[in-house]
């Protein structure tokens, strides 16, 4: 079984990204295309849990053959054992060894996901630093200061917590423990104070997952060299807790009738979503950047709206226009990696003959964009442009039925 309308909620998500990851300039940027500085929750902020939410919806029907498999193995050996003592030469019966066999495979294809996505993304961290040093003159020893984290590592370690909570818990405990995280995650923010802060202060200084950051990952591997991680690895147990979420909605959806009654539930429990998480926000702030529990419930609300219209436009009512956007949601990963690279040569390049030349991605937005926009509509006319070539390239890619997996 395969819903369209997860693919183009796909497609919808990895579009934002691009778009608000490559305005002409940071300096003139539209506020809801902007993240929010601090506490608060922006259209932007809404596009990192989208991609995560869909991660686990998506891994509802990737791994419901797993899980089939597991549970069914695990009743015949029960079975086996029950009714009978295996003898001398039956210590190990055929489901006993399917069942281990098949575990293997499943844990073995679910860490190598995760360490791909871990690794592109360090690599995409790694070429800033190497286009630097090979452009621009940097120091060799700039190559000790590497971000560790990153989006597509916490996707990886996000995936990896979610599929082994999935495979190891029954769903009732599955959800147990999405809800034992979230609780857990704001009692540590409320009691462990760092650096001279009280407790719960949450400040980027004060943050108890900054002091964990630090410890683990080195103050030179944080984003930017700033007193924590954005996609730090205290913060990304709340962020596993979205992918949950997503997975949950999936089983759910497997099991319904594609009937506008379907879409009108997932609205109903999105709208639910978003009240709790406004309402835990006034005690809890909802912050992206800490990835705090009432903005993981928050922004589910909001995943669960977008996903009800699509689902009811495209599967209930079989309206048509979600094809471009399921176009570039088949490739998503591609894509993030993609146009990452080439904005990283568009911002180390430069025109011109010496260090102080515009960088080829500022010249194109000045000279291409700005002339006939403006700034702030150029800027917005580059990012919509960047999704524009992207567009035309996965296009390409889907007229061939390429899909590249990982």
């Amino acid at each position: 079984m395969r819903l369209k309308s997860l693919d183009v909620f796909r497609g919808i998500a990895i579009a934002s990204m691009i778009l608000v990851n490559n305005p002409g300039s940071w300096k003139q940027v539209y506020p809801p295309l902007d993240h929010a500085e601090w506490h608060g929750c922006t259209p932007t902020d809404l596009v990192f849990p989208f991609f995560l939410f869909i991660v686990g919806c998506a891994m509802s029907f990737s791994l419901s053959k797993y899980t089939q498999t597991t549970k069914k193995l695990e009743t015949l050996e029960s079975e086996i054992t029950e009714t009978q003592q295996p003898t001398q030469s039956d210590k190990h019966p055929l489901p006993s060894s399917d069942f281990r066999r098949t575990s293997t495979n499943i844990y073995w294809r679910i860490a190598r996901r995760a360490a791909i996505l871990f690794v592109l993304g360090l690599l995409l961290n790694t070429s800033s630093i190497a286009l630097d040093v090979l452009l621009n003159g940097a120091p060799i020893a700039n190559f000790g200061k590497i971000r560790i984290m990153g989006v597509l590592q916490r996707i990886g370690l996000a995936y990896f917590i979610s599929a082994i909570a999935i495979l190891n818990l029954s769903p009732r405990n599955q959800k147990l423990l999405a809800v034992a995280v979230l609780l857990g995650y704001w009692g540590a923010l409320f009691v462990f104070a760092v650096g001279g802060y009280t407790a719960y202060a949450l400040t980027p200084e004060g943050y108890v997952g900054g002091a964990v950051d630090r410890l683990i990952l080195g103050s030179q591997h944080l984003y930017k060299g700033g007193p924590f991680d954005p996609e730090g690895l205290l913060s990304t147990l709340p962020a596993s807790v979205t992918v949950l979420i997503g997975y949950f909605t999936g089983e759910w959806l497997r099991v319904q009738p594609i009937k506008t009654r379907t879409s009108l539930n997932l609205a109903i429990g999105g709208l639910c979503c978003l009240v709790i998480g406004r309402l835990w926000g006034f005690s809890f702030p909802i912050n992206k950047q800490l990835w705090t529990s009432s903005y993981v419930v928050f922004t589910a609300g909001w995943a669960l709206l977008l996903l009800a219209a699509c689902y009811e436009t495209i599967e209930v009512r079989k309206w048509q226009w979600g094809r471009p956007f399921e176009i570039m949601g088949l490739n998503a990963i591609f894509l993030f990696v993609a146009s990452g690279i080439v904005a990283r040569i568009l911002l180390k390049t430069h025109i011109g003959g010496d260090k102080t030349a515009p960088t080829t991605y500022t010249w194109i937005y000045e000279n291409w964009f700005v002339p006939w926009a403006g700034q702030l509509n150029g800027s917005l006319a580059f990012g919509v442009t960047a999704v524009l070539c992207w567009w035309l390239i996965l296009y390409g890619i889907y007229r061939r039925g390429w899909q590249i997996k990982i």
